[in-house]
C-alpha cells in the first residue's frame, strides 16, 4: 500500500499531466499531485526527455528499465516492458536487464553495451570511470550523450519516488494505468 494517498485533483497542473498522459492520471501521478509545483516541473521534464530527446527509443528504455532493476522498481519496469519491445529491444535483451542475470550485455549491440555500462556506472556508484565514458562516446554524438545522462539520472529519481513512497505496488488496487504516447506510465 502506498505511503501517502493518491491525489485526483481539477486543476491546470492536473489537466496539462493528463494531456500527457493521453486522459488519465496514473498513481505516479496522483502521488505527485500533493506538490503540485513538483508535479507540473516532473511532467515537464518526463515529457521533454520521452517525446522531445533525440536518442534512439531502444537505447532510452533500456536506460530506464536498468535502473528499475537495478534499483527495485517494478511498477517502472512493468510500464517500460511493452515499451522497450516496441522500441525494439528483443524479450531476451530486456530480461537480460534484470539484476540477477550474469552477463546482462551477452545479447546487446555495442552501443546498448556502451549504454549499460554508463547506466550502471551512474546508478551505482554515480562516478563514471573514463574508459566507460570513452566507450560510451563511440557510439554517441554529445547531443545523445547529454540526453542519455538526463534518462538515467531522470529515472533513477523516479524510481526513487516509487520505492520510498510504495508507489503502485502490487499489495494495492489501483486504477488502470493510461498510457501516454509512447506506451508506458512515466
Amino acid at each position: 500500500m502506498a505511503r501517502l494517498e493518491y491525489q485526483s485533483v481539477d486543476s491546470e497542473i492536473a489537466d496539462r499531466i493528463r494531456e500527457r498522459r493521453g486522459g488519465q492520471l496514473t498513481p505516479l501521478d496522483q502521488m505527485l499531485l500533493h506538490s503540485p509545483p513538483i508535479a507540473d516541473g516532473w511532467n515537464s521534464l518526463l515529457g521533454a526527455i520521452r517525446t522531445r530527446a533525440g536518442l534512439p527509443a531502444d537505447i532510452r528504455e533500456l536506460a530506464i528499465l536498468r535502473v528499475a532493476a537495478l534499483n527495485g522498481a517494478d511498477y517502472e519496469w512493468n510500464a517500460h516492458e511493452p515499451v522497450a519491445h516496441r522500441a525494439g529491444l528483443t524479450p531476451e535483451q530486456t530480461e537480460g536487464l534484470r539484476v540477477d542475470v550474469v552477463d546482462p550485455a551477452a545479447t546487446l549491440t555495442a552501443p546498448q553495451r556502451a549504454a549499460l555500462a554508463y547506466t550502471d556506472a551512474m546508478t551505482r556508484s554515480v562516478e563514471v570511470p573514463d574508459d566507460v565514458f570513452k566507450a560510451l562516446h563511440e557510439h554517441f554524438d554529445d547531443r545523445h550523450i547529454v540526453e542519455l545522462t538526463a534518462t538515467i539520472g531522470t529515472y533513477n529519481l523516479v524510481s526513487r519516488f516509487l520505492v520510498a513512497l510504495h508507489v503502485g505496488r502490487p499489495d494495492e488496487a489501483t486504477e488502470p494505468d493510461t498510457l501516454d504516447e509512447n506506451g508506458a506510465v512515466a
